[in-house]
């Protein structure tokens, strides 16, 4: 049965041999806000806190997580004991969630609007809990049923010749007899009339410890007198003598026998087979563990003693660590775990991008070696399963991830470092929504850890925070080696139209510093923030471009594949050979991505190797991996790329870094625009004149008077926040107010449009005193996306409090009115308004 309200997870901790309680409250995976009330059964009622669960919820057994025990039904709850449904069985003896994740889920749950079984479910690796699989048979009734003649082919005799065909069948199996609706309504008649049953099992597909044959020697039997061995089994006994034991797999490679072989000699006694547990290794490059020695500048030495003064005194405190590119922020992060260490605690370090994992965590194993343990979603289920089971366990005291790494299971966490802390993809953008930073920041505070932010260009949040106080302000305001900073010029593209009379991806400036770099066997980068060859596909005849059919966008070149994409809902099609609206064949290519700079510097420069980083050649983690290490190694002189290159890479050789065009960025109608066109010049200017060369920085755009673009040049932090500053306090956005965003989605336009003004009265019921602005509704920048429309209300209040009350209760209200929930999106403290 529902609880009312979720209830707050226990504080004392249930001991399972001792522990009595009849009821489970439980949170499933699905997009509910309520916990449910289960009955334990007798042989279950040693069931501990954050330990799987199965359930029954409505006609399904739901796989859910206990995040409360009791000995009696809640006060709160109107339900009889009769009314309430017993639970199916407990799936683990030993919890899957320490009472530390309960904690931090609870809270984001809360604080974000989400479901807190989702937000449970994406802590843990994907594919850890079970699967429940419904089969359907026959009954007596139905068998008798079957037997009659019938010649009218129905889909009810359809379905009952099926079952009549085995014991019973898979549901999903039934289901392609027709439509899923169809189908549905034929089982309920059939078992109403009691012809079928239905049934449910637990799948046993779910990712558990993997397990290898390992052959090992027995030396007393290996040297017996009187047994002969042939010339492959002797190979195999010199093979065991180097090894002692290996993988039998690896051991029939190496002595280039088969498995009858090894047979032969296992049943002799010679040797034995046995099954092991083994870590899926996501570390599939050895790394040298005897590393340089830095020696800490005096800066940085005085921003690591006072970050070693928090960890030691064992209470919470949140750092701002500001220090140019360059600084040396990632050698503090570096003597910041080992003082973590030192202490007997763990450490947790986030990174924004799967693509900087792989150099992040090469650093820290570096130093910590297989003390590290790495969480992001590129890996393999089975790597992320063993990755989290070895912190759980406390094999693994370090862990390096993406925002999800934030619910690594890690034991006694003493520091937490948000590397970038300033980037938007640290955001989950789809239901469960959390900030990863933000998290970082709570999960701190509640576990009485030290939280360090670092950045070059901090968000303009957390500056404002260490402004007034909340947080510590650190600085590094000064390169390693006092190098100086790349020199930045900005080149203005209308110039360059003048001067050739047509638009061009290049500029003259851009394309002799290329070469120039190149003559002195140094390296370049080249920015251009949209992947892909060209921005889309226009008929010149016409003038219509090859839309979306989901949304409203179009859609993307990619010359490679031969393919036109939609890079937000991933729609592909071929490309036209004729204009779809006239008909005529002239199909032309407007604006660049990536794709088509890599190609033009092959053309342009035929000596310049070049590799390209983006969104897809980044799906390979292998080949992605191995173009920047190709890179560092300097077997290629350029990379193109995305904004996955602006961050976090250190490459002494680059001294060059152009970025082809920000003016798309500018122009996105998001109040973050100008901070982030900000934010991506810096953090990519600052990957030039790393080493001991001079750095420079060529940034081609249509609006070189843009502040933002102008403070990035001058690599001007303060002057920037500055101007941002009055323009966001004169127009009430974050960080001097709170904002919420409420999306209404759904395939019928109409409907969208009137749950939206149904819910924007609401929200003008519940604000009675004004606390709260409302604005909207009205057609979200994308207005249609992944075939579905979208109404937008934005809510901004200086009251956070006042700002939930107002949407929670029109959230209720036009729920009671019987409109699904599911098609509101209520997001709080929202990244992006697209």
């Amino acid at each position: 049965m529902p609880n009312k309200s979720s209830s707050a997870v226990a504080s004392e901790t249930f001991d399972a041999a001792a522990s009595t309680s009849r009821y489970a409250e439980v949170a499933v995976p699905l997009h509910v806000s309520k916990t449910f009330i289960y009955r334990l059964v007798p042989s279950d009622q040693q069931a501990n806190l954050g330990s799987r669960i199965l359930v029954p919820l409505g006609r399904s057994l739901v796989t859910g997580y206990i995040v409360a025990l009791h000995d009696k039904i809640p006060d709160d709850l109107e339900f009889t004991e009769a009314e309430i449904k017993d639970a199916e069985s407990v799936v683990d003896a030993v919890p899957v969630c320490t009472p530390e994740i309960l904690d931090i889920t609870r809270w984001v749950a809360e604080y974000y609007a989400s479901p807190w079984g989702e937000v449970i479910k994406a802590a843990l690796p994907p594919g850890i809990s079970p699967t429940i699989q419904e089969f359907v048979s026959l009954t007596q009734a139905g068998m008798e049923e079957l037997q009659k003649t019938d010649d009218e082919q129905t889909l009810r005799r359809s379905v009952l010749e099926q079952l009549g065909e085995t014991d019973q069948v898979r549901r999903d199996a039934v289901d392609a007899l027709a439509g899923a609706n169809q189908v549905a309504k034929t089982l309920r008649e059939l078992e109403q009339t009691g012809l079928i049953k239905r049934s449910q099992s637990q799948s046993t597909s779910f990712v558990k410890t993997k397990h290898v044959k390992f052959a090992r020697l027995n030396k007393n039997e290996a040297h017996s007198e009187g047994l002969k061995q042939t010339a492959a089994q002797l190979r195999v006994i010199t093979a065991l003598e180097t090894h002692s034991t290996m993988p039998l797999q690896k051991l029939l490679q190496e002595a280039h026998v088969g498995a009858a072989t090894v047979a032969g000699l296992e049943k002799k006694g010679v040797i034995s087979i046995t099954n092991q547990a083994v870590r899926r290794d996501p570390f599939y490059e050895p790394v040298n563990t005897t590393g340089p020695k830095y020696i800490l500048t005096q800066a940085q030495q005085s921003v690591l003693d006072q970050i070693e003064s928090g960890i030691k005194s064992e209470s919470f405190g949140a750092f701002l660590l500001h220090g140019v590119t360059g600084s040396g922020k990632t050698e503090v992060y570096i003597r910041a775990m080992r003082a973590a260490l030192d202490q007997g605690k763990s450490a947790m370090m986030l990174v924004p991008e799967i693509a900087l994992t792989p150099v992040f965590s090469r650093r820290l194993r570096e130093h910590f070696g297989d003390e590290v343990a790495i969480f992001h979603s590129s890996l393999q289920r089975g790597e992320r399963f063993d990755e989290w089971t070895r912190v759980k366990n406390g094999e693994a005291r370090i862990v390096i991830g993406t925002r999800s790494g934030v619910f690594a299971p890690a034991k006694n966490l003493g520091l937490i470092v948000v590397d970038e802390e300033h980037e938007s993809s640290y955001r989950q953008q789809d239901s469960p929504y959390y900030s990863g930073r933000d998290t970082a920041i709570v999960r701190a505070q509640k576990e009485a850890a030290v939280v360090v932010l670092g950045s070059a260009t901090p968000s303009l949040e957390s500056f404002h925070n260490a402004s007034t106080g909340k947080y510590k302000y650190l600085s590094l305001p000064e390169r390693i080696g006092s190098r100086p900073m790349a020199t930045a010029s900005i080149i203005d593209m209308r110039d360059v139209f003048i001067r050739h009379g047509k638009p061009r991806v290049f500029s003259d400036e851009l394309l002799q510093a290329i070469q120039e770099t190149l003559e002195r066997k140094e390296q370049s980068i080249i920015l251009l923030n949209r992947r892909g060859y060209s921005s889309f596909v226009l008929c010149r005849s016409c003038g219509e471009s090859v839309q979306c059919p989901n949304c409203d966008v179009t859609l993307t070149f990619h010359r490679s594949e031969r393919v036109m994409v939609c890079h937000y809902c991933n729609h592909r099609q071929s490309v036209p050979t004729v204009c779809p609206s006239c008909g005529k064949e002239y199909i032309h290519y407007v604006g660049e991505g990536t794709e088509q700079l890599e190609e033009l510097l092959k053309t342009t420069f035929p000596n310049l190797r070049v590799a390209r980083i983006d969104r897809d050649t980044s799906a390979n983690r292998r080949r992605f991996e191995k173009s920047l290490q190709d890179f560092s190694a300097g077997r290629i002189d350029a990379l193109v790329g995305t904004q996955m290159l602006a961050k976090g890479h250190d490459f002494p050789n680059v001294t060059l870094v152009g970025v082809v065009s920000v003016d798309a960025g500018l122009a996105l109608p998001d109040f973050r625009a100008s901070e982030r066109t900000f934010q991506l010049i810096t953090q990519v200017a600052g990957r030039a004149g790393r080493g001991h060369l001079p750095g420079k920085v060529l940034i081609q755009t249509y609006h070189p008077n843009h502040y933002a673009l102008q403070h990035a040049c001058a690599q001007d932090y303060e002057g920037f926040y500055a101007e941002e500053t009055r323009y966001r306090q004169n127009h009430s956005y974050p960080p001097f107010v709170a904002l919420a965003s409420v999306l209404v989605h759904g395939p019928d336009l109409n409907k969208v449009r009137a749950i939206a003004l149904e819910l924007r009265k609401q929200l003008d019921t519940a604000n009675k005193d004004r606390s709260v602005r409302i604005l909207g509704p009205a057609p979200a920048p994308l207005a249609r996306l992944k075939g579905e429309h979208r109404f937008q209300l934005l809510l901004k209040s200086r009251s956070r409090r006042r700002l939930r009350e107002v949407a929670d209760s029109a959230l209720k209200a036009v729920s009671d009115q019987g409109m699904n929930l599911r098609s509101i999106n209520l997001e709080i403290d929202p990244v992006s308004l697209m």
